[in-house]
């Protein structure tokens, strides 16, 4: 029985961080007031170029230019949106479809359809304390973002709620127009969430292809930016929120995978389909339970207009 938890948990760990960061990356842009679903074309494109940096740089490196590849993405979104006043909803589709074709063209064109070639994955950290204790010991080796991912959504809890900064990025998306009355800049503070939820989206995504697999694949992301804006409503808007969703989801996707290795008779009875549609199944009914209690910010999705005050 040890056994199987661990394995569940040793698999849920290793998808958590992508989920998670993505996640936190939508919840600091829409609560900032910006509509953002286009995470998954943010998360593509961080993923597509840290592997293709990491094939002649290191891996490292390579994780850092995934995260600037999605805050680019996310300052055309930011552009559209917040100088030109967009349809936030419009803007975010049409970059999940740029993402979706310039990825596939561009790994066609340059590598192939099966794949960037292998890269070296980020450094698995094994825990000697942990290494030999039962269930504990799922938390040894996984690389250096799955730690960062169990401490980033407290950090970020802090920064929301218990400073400057968070209380002007939390009113930016409820009253804006009262923020500008302060003397604060309203654009301002709507740029830095929207491409700081790009920097993280771009990490989520570097974190596939670096430290879960070891190269882009044509289906990357796979529907997991989708999966984040679901965790982010379920959570409410909040990083603590989100970060027990995401952890609740990867734990489907791990339970998706255990059962279909270590039950290969179930899928004689139950369709494989149906095992790798559980994890946005599990999406879909937690949303469906959810129903109409949300605590989304006030102005979430309406353009600043500063002569409407």
């Amino acid at each position: 029985m040890f056994e199987i938890l661990e394995a569940l948990l040793s698999s849920t760990l290793e998808y958590f961080p992508a989920l998670l960061f993505a996640t936190l990356g939508a919840t600091l842009c829409e609560r900032s007031g910006v509509v953002n679903v286009g995470i998954e074309g943010m998360m593509r494109a961080g993923a597509f170029c840290a592997a293709v940096a990491s094939i002649s740089l290191p891996t490292p490196v390579g994780v850092m230019v995934g995260m600037l590849a999605g805050a680019a993405m996310a300052a055309v979104h930011g552009y559209l949106c917040i100088r030109w006043r967009s349809d936030q909803v419009v803007s975010g589709m049409a970059l999940n479809l740029v993402a979706l074709a310039g990825g596939t063209y561009l790994l066609e064109a340059l590598y192939g359809p099966n794949g960037t070639p292998p890269i070296q994955q980020l450094t698995r950290w094994h825990l000697p304390g942990l290494s030999e204790v039962p269930l504990l010991r799922a938390f040894s080796g996984h690389s250096a973002l799955t730690f960062m991912a169990l401490v980033l959504p407290f950090a970020f809890h802090w920064m929301l709620y218990r400073t400057p900064l968070g209380l002007r990025l939390r009113a930016v998306g409820d009253k804006p127009h009262a923020v500008a009355t302060l003397g604060l800049s309203v654009m301002g503070l709507r740029w830095l969430a929207v491409v700081g939820g790009g920097l993280l989206a771009g990490l989520g995504g570097a974190t596939l292809s670096t430290a879960v697999l070891d190269r882009f694949e044509q289906h990357t992301p796979a529907g997991l930016g989708f999966m984040a804006l679901a965790a982010m409503v379920f959570g409410r808007w909040t990083p603590l929120g989100g970060f027990l969703a995401a952890l609740f989801f990867a734990a489907g996707s791990a339970l998706r995978i255990g059962l279909a290795s270590s039950a290969p008779g179930l899928l004689e009875v139950v369709p494989q389909g149906f095992l790798m549609a559980l994890p946005y199944l599990l999406t879909l009914a937690l949303l469906a339970f959810q129903g109409q209690r949300t605590n989304a910010p006030a102005a979430l999705g309406t353009p600043y207009e500063q002569e409407s005050r």
